[in-house]
C-alpha cells in the first residue's frame, strides 16, 4: 500500500519552528508566545540537584537519517521522504563504531532516525555491530516493511541478528493512528506486525524482541503503562492475532512538528503548564540522558535525542564531534538543560524506554 503523507518538513516549508534557536526562544517566552514557566533548571535545584551528571556510558544512539518513508503530524525529528541529505555517511559509521567498540560499558546500539532501514549502510552496521557482541535496537516504524520489495525481507533479517525491535504504533484502532501517522499506516503496520510475529519477534522463549510505542495523539499526557499495555495486548491479539513484548508510553516532547501542532491549535500554554505541573522528582535518577550519548547523522554528539534536536550540543567542547570523542570528558560533563525537559519528568516520566518511574 502506498503511504498518503501528512504533509512536508518544517524545513522544507520554510516555518520558523525548522530553525532550533527559534524553538528555544519559543520555549523560553521570547518568540511566537507570551507564556513564560519556571525554569526546569531551577526546578533541579529545588530538589536539591546543582547539576545534572552522568553515570556510565551505556547506550550508544544515533540518528542515522532523517530520511522517512512517512511524514508524521507529531515528529519531533522533522523527518520525512524530502529529507534526503541529512543522512550518515559510511566514514562517519565507521568512526561510531569505533567507538562503541573502544568503550566498554556501552552495551546497547540503539538506531533511529527517520526510518533507519533507508538508510544504505544499515544493514551492515547492524552486522558489524552485532559481530561487536552488541545488541542492537532499531527503531522501526514499521510501515517501512511494507514500503518496497526492496525492505520485504527486513523480518527474517532482524531476526537473524536478534535485533530490539522499538516500533511506533499510536492505537489498536485504525481511525486514531492514520490520523496521527498518515492514511494507510494502520494496515502497514498491523500487516508487518505478522510478518515479525511469523518469523518468531514476540514469542515467548525465541529472543526476539518486539516492544511497541504509544504516545497520545493530542495535547495531554499518556496514560500509564500498567493500564495501556494489557489494553494493546488483548485487542491487538483478539483482532489480528498480534502479540509482543512491551508497550513503552512516551510523551509528546514540545519541540518540530509538535511545538508547531501545540501553537497553531492553540494548547501550548495549556500544555506546558500540564508538563510543569505534573513534574514527578522521582523520574530524575531515571532520565535517558544520564546513561545514554545521542549522535546525529553528521556526528555531532548530544545528551539526548531531545536535545540533538534542538542542537544542544554536549557541554565539553573537545568531544562536540565523533571526530574528537573525549570518553573522559563526556563522562565529567554536565548535562544540557531545557525547558523541553520537562517532557521527560512529567508523571510517570518519559524516555525512549518508555516510563520512568
Amino acid at each position: 500500500m502506498a503511504i498518503k503523507q501528512k504533509g512536508k518538513s518544517l524545513s522544507v516549508t520554510g516555518n520558523d519552528l525548522s530553525d532550533t534557536f527559534f524553538q528555544l526562544e519559543v520555549l523560553n517566552g521570547k518568540k511566537m508566545v507570551d507564556a513564560t514557566f519556571p525554569s526546569f533548571a531551577g526546578k533541579l535545584r529545588e530538589e536539591g540537584v546543582k547539576t545534572l551528571k552522568p553515570t556510565d556510558m551505556e547506550i550508544f544512539q544515533l540518528n542515522i537519517g532523517k530520511l522517512c518513508n512517512q511524514t508524521c503530524a507529531h515528529c519531533h525529528v522533522d523527518a520525512g521522504p524530502d529529507k534526503k541529505v541529512e543522512n550518515m555517511d559510511k566514514a562517519t559509521l565507521e568512526r561510531c563504531l569505533e567507538i562503541i567498540a573502544a568503550v566498554p560499558t556501552i552495551k546497547i546500539v540503539d538506531i533511529t532516525g527517520g526510518a533507519p532501514e533507508m538508510n544504505a549502510h544499515f544493514r551492515w552496521f547492524v552486522e558489524e555491530c552485532t559481530a561487536l557482541g552488541k545488541t542492537v535496537m532499531n527503531r522501526c516504524n514499521l510501515t517501512i516493511v511494507e514500503a518496497n520489495k526492496k525492505y520485504h525481507d527486513l523480518p527474517e533479517f532482524f531476526a537473524k541478528h536478534k535485533v530490539h525491535l522499538v516500533s511506533s504504533l499510536p492505537y489498536f484502532s485504525k481511525g486514531r493512528t492514520d490520523s496521527q501517522r498518515g492514511d494507510g499506516v494502520f494496515e502497514d503496520s498491523i500487516s508487518a506486525l505478522q510478518k515479525l510475529n511469523a518469523v518468531g519477534y514476540g514469542k515467548e522463549g525465541s529472543g526476539l524482541v518486539l516492544d511497541l510505542v504509544y504516545n497520545p495523539s493530542g495535547a495531554f499526557l499518556p496514560d500509564t503503562q500498567a493500564v495501556l499495555e494489557p489494553e494493546f495486548k488483548r485487542q491487538l491479539k483478539r483482532k489480528y492475532d498480534i502479540i509482543f513484548n512491551s508497550l513503552f508510553c512516551i510523551t509528546n516532547m514540545p519541540i518540530s512538528r509538535f511545538l508547531d501542532y501545540l501553537i497553531q491549535s492553540e494548547n501550548y500554554e495549556s500544555y506546558m503548564q500540564e508538563l510543569v505541573n505534573a513534574f514527578n522528582p522521582a523520574t530524575i535518577k531515571g532520565l535517558m540522558c544520564l546513561n545514554t550519548i545521542s549522535v546525529s547523522w553528521d556526528g555531532f554528539v548530544y545528551d539526548c535525542d531531545f536535545n540533538q534536536m534542538l542542537d544542544l550540543k554536549v557541554a565539553p567542547k573537545d568531544s562536540q564531534h565523533i571526530s574528537t570523542f573525549n570518553i573522559e570528558s563526556l563522562k565529567n560533563r554536565n548535562i544540557i538543560l531545557n525547558q523541553h525537559c520537562y517532557g521527560c519528568t512529567a508523571g510517570a516520566g518519559s524516555s525512549c524506554g518508555g516510563e520512568i518511574n
